[in-house]
């Protein structure tokens, strides 16, 4: 399994293999917000396809109560792998790596993710490595479906955080 950074020629195959809710593309969504400087989409790879992605949002979580509990904290968002049956083979767990050494080498002291409350299993990896809970909040988001109708949804979640070491190890000379 290989992570990388999304590039554009991905965004088809995204599509293709993962899909989105609607008839939007998210996989575009986040590759633009990346051009833009705004995140890095992260994509797995197994065998030449995408199994999974994770896109590290360097503005933070939208929510103003977690902006306001936690200001200036980049959020690992749209964390998923695919399919199902992938899952718990450390995809998610490699992605959530890559994603805080990217917010280390950003000189990013912590990273926060969301989990909705019916989410158990990904909120008990989150635990795993070493995420706590900052503040309930509830994720509001929206597609277009396939027929043009916007399709608004309101997830509860609680908001996680992760203090990142800054990697360099205090070396007192002999």
């Amino acid at each position: 399994m290989e992570i990388a950074v999304c590039r554009a020629a991905d965004v088809a195959l995204l599509d293709e293999c993962v899909g989105s809710p609607g008839a939007d593309s998210s996989h575009a969504r986040r590759f633009a917000r990346q051009e833009a400087g705004g995140g890095v989409y992260l994509v797995a790879w197994l065998d030449g396809r995408p199994v999974g992605h994770g896109e590290v949002v360097w503005g933070g979580c939208a929510d103003p109560e977690v902006r306001a509990a936690l200001p200036g904290c980049p959020e690992l968002n749209g964390l998923g792998v695919w399919p199902p049956e992938l899952r718990s083979r450390g995809i998610g767990g490699a992605l959530i790596r890559r994603a805080e050494e990217l917010a280390r080498e950003r000189g990013r002291t912590a990273l926060g993710l969301g989990v909705a409350a019916d989410n158990p299993r990904a909120a008990h990896l989150y635990a795993r490595l070493g995420y706590r809970p900052l503040t309930d909040y509830v994720d509001r988001w929206s597609y277009v479906d396939h027929d043009g109708v916007t399709r608004e949804c309101v997830d509860p979640c609680t908001f996680l955080i992760k203090e990142l070491p800054s990697g360099h190890l205090d070396v007192k000379p002999s």
